[in-house]
């Protein structure tokens, strides 16, 4: 008997069949042919300058308020080590990304989880601890699809929050990686593009528009604050790498970019209805919202369902997820995130299926 193929629903990346690899290939051969120069040399600690144009065109801002870096995950670490110092109050939303714990948790940072809901995270929770003395440096959110819940943030609580950074003196971290891969409902204004005091710094990533592999990220925010961030590029690195900035720079510029992202979002849609039906076929008790973007579901199970006894029956069943308590520091216990992206929906059929056997293989009705 064959043995069973492994499904797996953890990493937060495209399946290769929906990545624009002829579009790769023609513009590496753009980015070649027509810099040599740029490609190969070693660059500015900036980011090589035709991309950070490109970005800043996009977000109509003056290019000295842009940085290119290796990943938006470097993006994350720069802005961190620049404003988080330990003991320092950090906001986050609960869940988040299990990075950014990692990340704040390496930097002694004083981290306060604010309940995500549905539309955002709890704005008045915030303001509550903000009258009662709280005083934090930053607060790291995820607006759009949000890692690991799928949530989005409403334009009422984006401005309130910007209400309330410039009122108690705080930097609002916009984490944005996901908002191109928006597959129904209608965009909305970043809070970078709303801010007239200076309190935003916005990253976001061509991981998910053109690749993984590509390991471009960016930031923008206030020039003083992007200007301090290059001594540390230029600290750490010299310069990011320029050849996979070409590439994309072509990527972007000859209309690839368009196409691409259109691609993602109709396969990703339809990987979001499967999954949404499997789980009211199979796993009916189960709690979620479904994402209008992005990769990922948030599922609460029934409260006797222990999603550590149920990661090991999944895992014998040849089922990967995440458990929700990775991106907690604490509760969580009955939770899992989904990632659908990189699974058909004929994979998330058959890996739900799995799944609910493993949930009832520990005995809890589901």
């Amino acid at each position: 008997m064959p043995a069973m193929a492994t499904i797996s629903f953890a990493r937060g990346a495209p399946s290769l069949d929906i990545v624009d690899v002829e579009g790769l290939r023609e513009s590496a051969r753009l980015a070649f042919d027509n810099d040599p120069a740029g490609t190969t040399a070693y660059g500015t600690s900036v980011g090589y300058v035709p991309l950070r144009e490109w970005i800043a065109e996009q977000h109509g801002v003056a290019a000295e308020q842009v940085l290119v870096t290796n990943g938006s995950m470097q993006a994350d670490a720069f802005l961190f080590e620049l404003m988080v110092g330990a003991g320092d109050g950090v906001v986050v939303e609960s869940p988040t990304y299990d990075r950014t714990l990692l990340n704040l948790r390496g930097r002694g940072a004083d981290i306060h989880m604010f309940d995500l809901e549905r539309d955002g995270i709890d704005v008045e929770q915030l303001a509550g601890a903000l009258g009662q003395g709280f005083r934090p440096k930053l607060a790291h959110i995820i607006p759009n699809f949000q890692n690991p819940a799928g949530y989005t943030l409403s334009a009422a609580k984006r401005g309130r929050l910007l209400e309330l950074a410039t009122e108690h003196d705080f930097t609002i971290f916009e984490d944005d990686p996901y908002v191109s891969i928006r597959f129904e409902g209608e965009p909305l204004p970043t809070m970078l593009s709303q801010d007239d005091a200076g309190k935003v710094v916005y990253a976001s990533s061509f991981s998910k528009t053109v690749c993984p592999g590509i390991r471009v990220g960016y930031l923008v925010g206030p020039q003083a604050v992007i200007k301090q961030i290059q001594t540390l590029a230029t600290n750490t690195y010299i310069s990011p790498n320029m050849v996979a900035q070409s590439i994309v720079n072509q990527f972007a510029r000859s209309g690839r970019m368009d196409g691409a992202i259109e691609t993602v979002k109709t396969a990703l849609r339809a990987r979001r209805d499967a999954l949404v039906a499997a789980l009211e076929r199979e796993l009916p008790e189960a709690r979620f919202q479904a994402p209008q973007g992005g990769y990922f579901m948030w599922v609460e199970l029934p409260e006797a369902v222990d999603v550590a006894e149920l990661e090991r029956a999944a895992a014998a069943r040849e089922v990967i997820f995440v458990k929700g308590t990775d991106f907690l520091l604490e509760g969580g216990a009955n939770t899992l995130r989904l990632a659908y992206s990189g699974v058909n929906p004929e994979q998330i059929d058959e890996g739900i299926t799995r799944l609910a056997e493993a949930v009832r293989s520990l005995g809890v009705a589901a």
